[in-house]
């Protein structure tokens, strides 16, 4: 088994192929740690492989089969991780020098149910410093590039987490999303991607940025191989205070009801206002699309989004302040140019802001869901509105960032504002052979009507089965 054949699999097609012992788990994990290390250099995903750890719990899950033994619902799948969840012992830097000697004490919680699932943890991935940009310019570990590109963006926070599975190294990768950083590196990349409803998944051990905002998710190759994580690593932990106590439903019994029945919402010219022309051309086939994959398409009006903007970014600035402000007192010049930049910003928050955008933020909510939910299953929207950018066009210093930024930000982070579950999904490439995705949000806790429409979408389209070109070793 090499790169080239682990490329072409899901994460569902693996753990079945291991199961049924067609492929032993450690000749998978080998061939994702190989993957992982011939890509390292063309992409620079991975802050730490770990080939140690990898095989051996690989090779637990070979005995644990050969013994006739019951495995984990994600026995043999490797994995690997953005360095902001924490694994008793491992280094986490979370993408900074001035954490570089931080090794943790505990493991999270998410990773230590991937760990009673049987999943292959392969090491690390790289990610902005304190998963504070949207772009995964990193200056401390290098930048992460864009598999389709190097000289392109990955999308961030997530960046290495995006990388590592667009290239096909690893099955599946958690990462964390406050304003879109789980959903960027899926739409950059090409792959799929859920943001879970806000306190869905326990954050017990992982790195906080805006604990009113943040979610921990997978990215994978489609949306069957999301619902399969996320089923595992999903549900109420007494270690997490701002967990919710939902139940979690058995996501995978409904995947192939097909999108019958279910409305998909598109607001009038939510897919091509004030996007870029090549990508709102891409994205001028989503309709036609989910009317393909069997859904019924209706027009909304206006959704509002615009004006989530500020509370938004007032909560998310705020809290990253509060959280992360101090080491522009102590370390400030480890910083990164942007992360002390934004910092300093965020440091400027009014806090009259911050209290009205969260005491506003029910009465939104309520608003959003109602006006719009009774009309829909789902709504469709577009993710970064412009095509995929190159990093000296983003990175801080230069000049075309301060233009390139909103329209690479759009309204996604008011998904983040009203707590909703949203599924990015791959929807084409533009001109330049680059990926372009859209989201489809959903109503709180309903993450299974988007894996029952995400499961449809690509049983109708192909583009989350297209993979770059594998590099020159």
């Amino acid at each position: 088994m090499d790169a080239a054949t682990i490329a072409t699999m899901t994460l569902v097609e693996a753990r079945d192929a291991v199961r049924r012992r067609e492929v032993r788990a450690a000749a998978l994990a080998e061939a994702a740690l190989a993957a992982l290390a011939l890509w390292q250099t063309h992409t620079n995903a991975a802050a730490a492989i770990e080939p140690a750890r990898a095989l051996a719990m690989a090779e637990s899950v070979d005995a644990a089969l050969a013994a006739g033994r019951s495995v984990g619902p994600l026995a043999g799948v490797p994995m690997a991780h953005k360095d902001m969840i924490f694994r008793a012992g491992r280094p986490a830097p979370c993408g900074s020098r001035v954490l570089a000697g931080q090794v943790p004490a505990v493991t999270a919680t998410v990773l230590a149910r991937l760990d009673a699932a049987g999943a292959v943890d392969c090491g690390t991935l790289n990610m902005a410093e304190f998963a504070f940009n949207p772009t995964g310019h990193n200056p401390h570990t290098g930048h992460v590039r864009n598999p389709w590109d190097p000289d392109r963006v990955p999308g961030g926070s997530s960046s290495g987490s995006g990388a590592a599975v667009a290239c096909g190294a690893v099955f599946a990768a958690l990462g964390s999303d406050t304003g879109g950083s789980i959903r960027f590196p899926a739409a950059c990349c090409g792959v799929t991607g859920i943001k879970p409803t806000l306190g869905r998944v326990p954050r017990a051990g992982t790195m906080p940025l805006s604990p009113s905002l943040d979610t921990i998710g997978p990215l994978a190759r489609t949306a069957r191989d999301c619902a399969l994580v996320l089923a595992v690593i999903a549900g109420p932990d007494p270690d997490d205070p701002h967990g919710d106590a939902a139940p979690v439903p058995d996501w995978m019994a409904g995947l192939d009801a097909g999108a019958q029945g279910l409305t998909v919402g598109v607001a009038a010219g939510s897919l091509s206002d004030g996007l870029d022309p090549g990508v709102a051309a891409v994205l001028a086939e989503v309709p036609a699309a989910w009317r393909a994959a069997g859904a019924t398409v209706v027009e909304l009006p206006p959704l509002g989004l615009a004006a989530l903007r500020a509370p938004h970014l007032n909560v998310l600035m705020a809290e990253a302040a509060a959280t992360h402000g101090h080491w522009l007192d102590t370390h400030g010049q480890a910083l990164a140019p942007l992360t002390a930049a934004s910092l300093a910003k965020a440091r400027g928050i009014d806090p009259a802001a911050y209290r009205d955008a969260l005491e506003r933020r029910r009465a939104a909510i309520d608003m959003f869901c109602r006006e719009t939910f009774a009309r829909c299953d789902a709504v469709a929207l577009p993710l970064p509105w412009i095509p995929v950018p190159r990093l000296a066009e983003t990175d801080w210093g230069a000049p075309e960032r301060a233009r390139l930024l909103p329209g690479f930000l759009g309204h996604v982070g008011a998904i983040n504002y009203l707590g909703l579950p949203a599924l990015a999904l791959p929807s084409g490439f533009d001109a330049n052979g680059l990926p372009v995705g859209h989201q489809i949000v959903g109503r709180p806790f309903d993450e299974g009507t988007l894996f029952r429409l995400g499961v449809a979408f690509q049983a109708a389209t192909d583009w989350h089965r297209r993979r770059p070109p594998l590099p020159r070793a």
